[in-house]
């Protein structure tokens, strides 16, 4: 496996600005081949990194004939290439787009040149479809209504959240913890960026449609589901002063319906006819009270854990000045890898049953 490099020391007056592309794959022998070449052409000093996510095909042959860094991630799932990806590969400049050839690869050198320039952390390329087959049926919607729904729980507007064409600088990819395992990845850079409120920007990109022979290995409906999930599980954990005050204030409007007839009927009668609604409704605003204070207790958490991901962020240096003539060493050290061994593929361990035996 090749080895990363710091390459030759940069011109006095410069900082050397290693820049590494990152291409999932899965199965895409039909288009990745081109993807790399256009990236070559367009950002000729960086090293193209492409990842085998458990192809079936000759993806791994065909990108390494083309000047690809092929590598090896058994774990299914896009969000587990770019985890193990952004802890192998050491650069100043990371660019992330898939192997599909639906992005264009030709305006990568744009977009990390503008993140040099303004001294971004963050550009998303958004999707600017070439033709109406371009975004499969749905998915457009669909990537609406998940936009709008992060943008209205983080507070920040989002326009592309799921664009799998991105450029980030070292100290953004750093101080990214990488949790998820498949698709849900984008959802997740995303609200990383929104959270540390890095500079970034969005730039329009063209998206046309697959190439011929390769298939979408997104399935509408069960990742559209995944990601609304990890959307719910990032705001219950980055945002739970406002999850928890919903949830209680729900529970304390269910015990004020239940209790304020109670009272009402108390303060005319003296009595109390319904007593087991007046016990539920006790217990329900008890219940809002604890769900209250529990997410003042996680946002103090959760605050605590922010400045410890600012802090890890500050640790790396900004794009600003980074020389992006520089090419590490690595890009000569490419001498067929896929002639490699392929891993197993990953399995899930299995616990065996506890059989009560000594």
């Amino acid at each position: 496996m090749p080895v990363e490099h710091t390459g030759p020391p940069p011109a006095q007056g410069q900082v050397g600005g290693r820049v590494a592309v990152i291409v999932p794959c899965l199965d895409e022998e039909a288009a990745v081949g081109k993807v790399v070449d256009d990236l070559r052409a367009a950002l000729p000093t960086a090293v193209v990194h492409v990842y085998d996510n458990g192809s079936t095909d000759r993806t791994a042959e065909v990108a390494a004939r083309h000047g690809a860094v092929v590598r090896f991630e058994p774990r299914p799932g896009k969000g587990n290439v770019i985890r193990r990806a952004f802890a192998d590969v050491e650069a100043d400049i990371y660019v992330v787009v898939d192997g599909d050839d639906t992005y264009d690869a030709s305006v990568a050198g744009d977009l990390v040149r503008l993140l040099v320039a303004e001294g971004l952390d963050h550009v998303v390329g958004v999707r600017r479809p070439s033709s109406l087959t371009a975004y499969r049926r749905g998915h457009a919607a669909g990537n609406r209504a998940l936009n709008s729904v992060v943008s209205t729980v983080f507070g920040t507007p989002v326009t592309d959240m799921l664009s799998g064409y991105r450029v980030m600088s070292r100290r953004f990819v750093k101080s990214f913890p990488a949790i998820s395992r498949g698709f849900e990845v984008e959802t997740e850079l995303t609200v990383h960026a929104v959270n540390l409120r890095v500079p970034q920007r969005e730039v329009p990109v063209g998206f046309r449609d697959r190439a011929e022979g390769s298939e979408s290995k997104l399935r509408t409906y069960r990742d559209g589901f995944a990601i609304l999930g990890w959307i719910a599980r990032l705001a219950r954990f980055e945002r739970p002063l406002l999850v928890h005050a919903l949830l209680g204030g729900l529970v304390a409007l269910v015990a004020l319906v239940l209790g304020v007839p109670v009272v009402v009927e108390f303060a005319r009668t003296g009595l109390v006819p319904k007593f087991p609604t007046a016990i539920l409704a006790s217990a329900l605003m008890m219940i809002a009270v604890l769900v209250a204070a529990v997410g003042v207790i996680l946002d103090a958490v959760h605050r605590a854990s922010d400045e410890a991901s600012r802090l890890s962020y500050l640790q790396h240096p900004g794009p600003h000045g980074l020389d992006l003539r520089t090419r590490p060493a690595e890009a000569d050290e490419r001498a067929h890898p896929w002639a490699q061994p392929r891993p197993e593929p990953w399995t899930e361990p299995r616990t065996e049953p506890r059989t009560g035996r000594r």
